[in-house]
C-alpha cells in the first residue's frame, strides 16, 4: 500500500501569506506545523514513510524536502509544471507501478484539516479493501451545512459494507452547484461533499486512464518507458510541455465505470481561505483568532481573525473582519468576503506587479 499525496498548489485565497515562492500547504497554518506536515502525520499510522509519496512542484520540492526530512529524497516527486491533478495522478500511478507494480494507492491532497483522524484512518482501511476489489473509492464528506465552494458527490445504491461501513455506487459527481441546488442536495442526505481523497489499484485507475483519456495515458507511458534511463528527465520535461491541464474530476471520474463512495463524517476542512480557519482554530474570549509572531490590541473588536508576522495590530470597533499583515502586504476584508481574495491576486497577475505573488 502506498500513499500520494498531491502538494502543488498555489493557495491563493490564503493570500498575502500564501506566495508563489511558497504556498499554503507549506505554511504553518495549524499547530506549528505546516499542512504538508500534518498530512504526513495524519497518514503515516496508516502507510510507513517509504511507502509515502509528495507531488509537487519542481519549485518547491526542496522545502518539501526540508519540512519532511524524513522522508527518502526519491520519493519526493516534481511536475515539470503544473498540468491539473489528471496528469499528476497519472504520473503517481506509474510511478507506484514501477516501484511496487499493481499496489494499491491512497491519493490525498496536503491542504486539508482533518479533526477525527482515527476515524479518518479506519475508513481508509474499509477503502483500502474495497479498491482491492477493483473499485474506484472516493471519500464522500457528510455536509455540515449548504456550500456552494466545494463539489459534491452523489451516492445510488449500497454495494457492500466493510467492517460496518456502508459502500455506495456513485450516481455523478457535481461540480460547485449554486445556492438553491447546494440546499437541496443537502437536504435530500444522499450527497457528500466530494474531498478529493481516492483509493484504488494502480491497474484500476490506469485501466480507466487508457478508456477515458487514451492520448495522456500513452504520454504517461512514454515518460514511464524512460524511468531509469539518462534520458529521463529530458523525456519527462519533453512530453510534459505537450500534456493538456485537466483535473481528475472532470476527465476520469466523471466517467469511470466502478465508482463508489465511503460517507465520511471526520471534521474535514478545506483550508480554502481566511475564514475557513475560523471553524478550526481557537478563539479567545472575544471570539477573536490572533496568529502569527506579532500581537493584537483591541477595543470592541469581536469575533476576527488578525494575522502578524513581526507588528502590533490595533483595532477599533470591528467585527467579523480579516486582517493579514505580512511584511510587504497588508490585508483588511470582512470575513464573509474573505474569498474574494484570489480576485486580489488575478487583479495583481494582471497589473503585472510580480513582487507581491
Amino acid at each position: 500500500m502506498y500513499a500520494v499525496i498531491l502538494a502543488g498548489g498555489s493557495g491563493t485565497r490564503l493570500w498575502p501569506r500564501s506566495r508563489q515562492r511558497r504556498p499554503k500547504q507549506l505554511l504553518d497554518l495549524i499547530n506549528n506545523n505546516t499542512l504538508l506536515q500534518n498530512t504526513v502525520l495524519r497518514i503515516r499510522p496508516l502507510v510507513p514513510e517509504e511507502h509515502i509519496l509528495v507531488m509537487t512542484g519542481r519549485e518547491y520540492a526542496d522545502l518539501v524536502q526540508n519540512q519532511v526530512p524524513s522522508l527518502p529524497p526519491e520519493n519526493i516527486i516534481a511536475e515539470p509544471e503544473a498540468r491539473g491533478t489528471a496528469p499528476c495522478t497519472g504520473l503517481a500511478a506509474i510511478h507506484v507501478e514501477r516501484r511496487a507494480g499493481d499496489d494499491v494507492l491512497i491519493q490525498l491532497h496536503a491542504d486539508a484539516h482533518i479533526e477525527k483522524e482515527e476515524e479518518f484512518r479506519q475508513i481508509l482501511a474499509a477503502a483500502v479493501q474495497a479498491a482491492q476489489e477493483g473499485h474506484l473509492v472516493t471519500t464522500g464528506i457528510v455536509p455540515r451545512y449548504v456550500e456552494t465552494g466545494f463539489g459534491y458527490i452523489q451516492r445510488g445504491q449500497l454495494v457492500t459494507q466493510i467492517n460496518g461501513r456502508p459502500v455506495y455506487r456513485v450516481e455523478r459527481f457535481t461540480e460547485k452547484p449554486d445556492c438553491a441546488t447546494a440546499k437541496a442536495f443537502v437536504d435530500s442526505g444522499r450527497y457528500y461533499w466530494n474531498s478529493g481523497i481516492f483509493i484504488w489499484r494502480v491497474s484500476s485507475i490506469l485501466a480507466e486512464f487508457e478508456r477515458c483519456q487514451p492520448r495522456l495515458y500513452s504520454q504517461l507511458r512514454a515518460i514511464q518507458a524512460a524511468f531509469g534511463t539518462p534520458e529521463e528527465e529530458e523525456a519527462t520535461q519533453r512530453i510534459w510541455a505537450e500534456i493538456q491541464t485537466q483535473t481528475i474530476d472532470v476527465g476520469i471520474m466523471e466517467k469511470a465505470r466502478d465508482v463508489v463512495v465511503i460517507p465520511a463524517d471526520i471534521g474535514w476542512s478545506d483550508i480554502g481561505s481566511w475564514a475557513s480557519l475560523v471553524d478550526i482554530l481557537s478563539a479567545n474570549d472575544e471570539g477573536n483568532i490572533v496568529l502569527g509572531n506579532g500581537s493584537h490590541l483591541g477595543l470592541d473588536t469581536k469575533d476576527s481573525l488578525i494575522y502578524s508576522a513581526h507588528r502590533l495590530v490595533a483595532t477599533i470597533g470591528l467585527e467579523n473582519i480579516v486582517i493579514v499583515d505580512t511584511d510587504d502586504v497588508i490585508l483588511v476584508c470582512p470575513r464573509e468576503r474573505a474569498q474574494d481574495v484570489k480576485k486580489l491576486v488575478d487583479r495583481l497577475k494582471k497589473e503585472g506587479r510580480e513582487e507581491y505573488l
